[in-house]
């Protein structure tokens, strides 16, 4: 059994976890905003733009499967802070890299320790936060998305903007490092996990977990929510430059816009979903992020003010429903597997982004005067996962309360 946390070693905790979840979204998410500028920078089009973002999830998923095989015979705080370590050195090399070849396999290898930390977050939320208050705990640790476009984001343009494109990632290298420290002292140790019961082959707690139709469905649940949401989002930086007609300078407040009203948002929804249910919570926010994630993919030209509306809207509600479902997710594993199913968890969310990432950069490409075309196709395809998503919902058993019927 854990020993229950504090009030105050809980929030340090929560805090804590959010500030390395900033600095690891952060990471991720600047990709898209500086896209314009790599892809003049390198002389790119939308297609190896699409690879590069790629290159990140598709070594994520490939170390998601490896960390499976031996997550769980570690204390949670070590394994996490060990990868954060590994993941601020290869974010440094990205700001390093010569050309564009080496910026990939620089990306790559920070998808590959990124992947692992993740998973373990979430993990350690589950481990240490009761089923009662896990919803609300992943909504303090997602604020970072929310905080990340915020402050993150605009600042790290402002980088780019006036010391070059590498700037963002050696920021975001040394701020890795201060959270090191910070997680050094605030994380508690995680071990209840541990057992001397010795397994009878590495890959024994990945078949069993595999073995479980229910982390199956949920593993399927997954995918679908991260699969509608990235075939739309490495490009609707692109879009909105090229074909909605918004300034480039302009691109910092969509994003101080959109994580502003985000971070309230995200408080709010993870204690609607701890309230009201976890999966009817999530159900409404997916329905309603139907609409914006057609509006984003299907507008033309707009004024600014027109353009908030759309990109905000989508912001709140796309990223919204991460917060109930990794809830759900979470709490569909056994708890003695946690860390081997959330590691295989982050390898099917990986998986599942960088083929939409893929699947998006192939689909649409850019015409002779500079215009996305292809666009609308890919919100329609998000539109069909976002639905199967939310019909799967209800197949899902959570440990932590008594299964109900949806």
């Amino acid at each position: 059994m854990t020993t229950p946390l504090t009030p105050r070693a809980e929030r340090f905790l929560l805090l804590t976890l959010a500030g390395i979840q900033f600095s690891h979204v952060l990471d991720f998410m600047i990709m898209m905003p500086l896209g314009p500028i790599l892809m003049r920078a390198f002389g790119i089009g939308t297609h190896e733009f699409g690879l590069l973002v790629a290159s990140y999830s598709f070594s994520a998923a490939v170390s998601g499967i490896l960390a499976a095989t031996f997550v769980d015979l570690f204390e949670r705080k070590r394994v996490l802070l060990s990868c954060f370590a590994l993941f601020g050195l290869a974010t440094l090399a990205c700001g390093l890299a010569p050309d564009f070849s080496t910026l990939i396999v620089a990306r790559g290898l920070a998808g590959v320790f990124g992947g692992i930390m993740g998973a373990l977050i979430h993990t350690m939320i589950g481990d240490a936060i009761p089923f009662s208050r896990r919803a609300r705990a992943s909504g303090v640790v997602s604020s970072a998305f929310s905080l990340s476009t915020i402050a993150g984001v605009p600042l790290s343009l402002w980088l780019a903007n006036h010391l070059g494109w590498r700037a963002p990632f050696v920021f975001i290298a040394v701020l890795s490092m201060v959270f090191i420290f910070v997680g050094l002292n605030f994380l508690p140790e995680l071990r209840h996990h541990l057992s001397t019961e010795k397994r009878a082959h590495l890959l024994s707690a990945t078949f069993s977990v595999l073995g479980d139709p229910n982390h199956l469905r949920a593993l399927l649940f997954s995918a679908l929510i991260i699969f509608s949401g990235f075939t739309v989002i490495p490009y609707i930086t692109v879009y909105a430059v090229n074909n909605v007609g918004i300034a480039q300078h302009d691109i910092p407040i969509v994003y101080l816009v959109g994580g502003s009203t985000t971070f309230i948002s995200a408080r709010l929804i993870g204690h609607w979903a701890d309230k009201y249910g976890k999966i009817e919570v999530y159900r409404w926010v997916a329905l309603l992020a139907s609409m914006p994630l057609l509006a984003v993919t299907h507008a033309g030209p707009l004024p600014l003010g027109l353009w908030l509306i759309c990109s905000t809207s989508f912001f709140v509600l796309t990223s919204g429903r991460m917060i109930p479902a990794m809830a759900v997710i979470a709490s569909s594993a056994q708890p003695k597997l946690r860390g081997t199913f959330m590691s295989l968890n982050g390898t099917v969310q990986s998986l599942a982004m960088g083929l939409a990432t893929t699947l998006g950069g192939f689909v649409i490409s850019l015409d002779t005067s500079g215009k996305i075309v292809g666009y609308p196709l890919v919100g329609y395809v998000a539109f069909g996962a976002n639905l199967l998503a939310i019909w799967f919902a209800a197949r899902i058993v959570m440990h932590g309360q008594a299964a109900r019927a949806a």
